[in-house]
């Protein structure tokens, strides 16, 4: 009985989470650490059924570009931190960029994500320009940035050349853990000001955590959760902590699948019209896990439109998939695995429901 019971208030739980109802921080943690594996369908159903009401059955494709991987940060956790001798450096070129933009609108997406490193050498000129160009050449496309930190006129200039949204993962919200996995130069409330300069300036702002990261308690998750709710970013991405071997973390032990899952479902049941990746990283530790993630609230996967050449270089942690396939091979394998879950992979920009979506269904 007393099971019975637990469940029932577990289950409880969820339908407040559902009804935008706020949970307490000891609600939280039962939440997040319940093993119960009805709870964890019936959380999983709830978010999946949110999902749905808001966003149908479409998944949105990004086109991940991975331009850098030089970085002039020192985070503990990644492969390309600049204090990594054995990394393999690289840099595309403007051309080889709008290339890969070239061959993803072919492929049908609609959004590019334009991902590196901290990388000086491309300058807020050199951003801007080829901002720009891809908005010229394929105008009803939107441009997602991924580059880091940087000052209020840099996000300002990103954002009037063309940039619709910037992807800056806070990684965690818990200031002594923040410090914990990154070198005494970076500053945790620079990063979270950059996440509010980003949303005065008009972007989609997208930000995230690692799950399992070294040094982190569910007592650091439910600082996330509440930042989460008082920010309201229109993009959450959250993946497993996976170590790198050339890191001070390489022997801890990775994050996990289901505490991921878990967070997904979290997530788009207190941010009901987020947009919520499956992430690379997710497949990376579970092979089933991008397909895991949509059946539990995600509606987002994205596709690397990388040169092959360079994606085993762009090593942010190790044994990373799809590093060895064409692009083309990469669309149809992911519309796929995307169809098997009962979900439709959609030719559209994507937007947050806020900033209206056209869409058409593969």
């Amino acid at each position: 009985m007393a099971e019975t019971q637990s469940l029932s208030y577990l289950c409880g739980l969820a339908d407040k989470l559902e009804k935008s109802q706020n949970l307490s921080d000891d609600e939280l943690h039962s939440v997040l650490l319940c093993d119960n594996p009805d709870f964890i369908h019936y959380l999983s159903e709830k978010a999946r059924t949110v999902r749905e009401k808001i966003y149908g059955k479409d998944v949105f494709i990004r086109g991940l570009i991975e331009f850098t991987n030089y970085c002039k940060n020192n985070c503990k956790y990644c492969g390309i931190r600049c204090g990594n001798k054995n990394a393999e450096r690289y840099r595309l070129s403007e051309k080889e960029i709008i290339s890969c933009c070239d061959t993803g609108y072919e492929l049908g997406f609609r959004t590019f994500v334009l991902q590196g490193g901290e990388d000086t050498y491309f300058t807020d000129d050199r951003i801007v320009s080829i901002i720009r160009k891809i908005k010229s050449r394929y105008p009803d496309t939107a441009i997602t940035l991924s580059i880091g930190e940087k000052d209020k006129e840099s996000f300002r200039s990103f954002f009037e050349a063309g940039a619709d949204r910037y992807l800056l993962r806070h990684e965690t919200a818990d200031k002594e853990h923040y410090n914990m996995l990154h070198p005494s130069d970076m500053s945790f409330e620079h990063r979270m000001q950059c996440l509010y300069d980003l949303r005065e300036i008009g972007f989609q702002v997208g930000c995230g955590m690692m799950i399992g990261s070294p040094y982190q308690t569910t007592e650091s998750l439910i600082k996330d959760l509440r930042f989460l709710q008082k920010f309201k970013p229109e993009m959450v991405g959250t993946g497993p902590f996976i170590p790198h071997r050339d890191t001070e973390f390489a022997a801890f032990p990775p994050g996990s699948a289901e505490m991921t899952v878990r967070l997904i479902s979290i997530i788009r049941l207190i941010l009901p019209d987020v947009l919520l990746p499956a992430t690379t990283a997710l497949g990376t530790i579970d092979p089933s896990g991008r397909e895991k993630g949509l059946k539990a609230g995600a509606n987002v996967v994205m596709p690397n439109l990388s040169p092959t050449a360079v994606r085993n270089k762009y090593s942010l942690y190790d044994n990373k998939i799809c590093t060895g396939d064409e692009s083309a091979e990469c669309i149809r394998c992911i519309t796929s695995r995307v169809s098997q879950t009962g979900y439709r992979v959609a030719v559209s920009r994507g937007d947050h429901i806020r900033y209206g979506n056209s869409v058409l269904t593969q």
